[in-house]
C-alpha cells in the first residue's frame, strides 16, 4: 500500500526545516531528507555525494544562501525559485577571491516519495556568478 502524501502545509515545513539547514551549511543534517540513493538531474547519487557538491561553493562564498522567491506544490513535486548568492571569499572556479557580493537565480524541482526527496532537478545561473566576479578584472568584458 502506497504512503500517503504529506499535506502541502507539512511538505512545506519539512522544507522550510530543509533549508534551514542548507543555509547553515549543515550538510549531515541535509543529507536526512534524501533518498538512498537520491536522483540529482537523472544521476543517482548517495546522499553524501550530493552534499559534497555543496563543499566548494561554500568555501568559495561561505555567507552562500538560499531566499524562495516562489513555492508551488503540484501533489509530489516542489518547485521552488531561489534567489541564491554570497561573498566571493575563496577560489571559486580558479578565479581567486574578489570580495564581490553576487546574486544569481535558481530552478528547482524535488520529487517528494514517503516523505523524502528522492528526485531533484536544478538549474542555476553559474554563468551569471561568474560574470559578476569578472567584473573589472583583466580580460573581462
Amino acid at each position: 500500500m502506497a504512503t500517503p502524501l504529506p499535506s502541502p502545509s507539512a511538505l512545506r515545513l519539512q522544507y522550510a526545516s530543509y533549508l534551514e539547514f542548507c543555509n547553515a551549511h549543515a550538510f549531515s543534517s541535509m543529507e536526512s531528507f534524501y533518498t538512498s540513493p537520491i536522483k540529482i538531474n537523472d544521476v543517482p547519487l548517495a546522499p553524501a555525494d550530493v552534499t559534497a557538491q555543496f563543499r566548494p561553493l561554500v568555501a568559495a562564498f561561505p555567507d552562500w544562501h538560499w531566499e524562495i522567491r516562489h513555492f508551488a506544490i503540484e501533489g509530489e513535486y516542489l518547485h521552488l525559485h531561489f534567489k541564491v548568492g554570497g561573498t566571493h571569499l575563496g577560489i571559486f572556479e580558479g578565479i581567486a577571491p574578489t570580495g564581490r557580493r553576487v546574486e544569481t537565480s535558481q530552478f528547482t524541482l524535488y520529487h517528494v516519495v514517503q516523505g523524502r526527496y528522492a528526485e531533484v532537478w536544478d538549474v542555476t545561473d553559474f554563468e551569471g556568478v561568474r560574470e559578476q566576479i569578472r567584473v573589472g578584472m583583466e580580460g573581462s568584458e
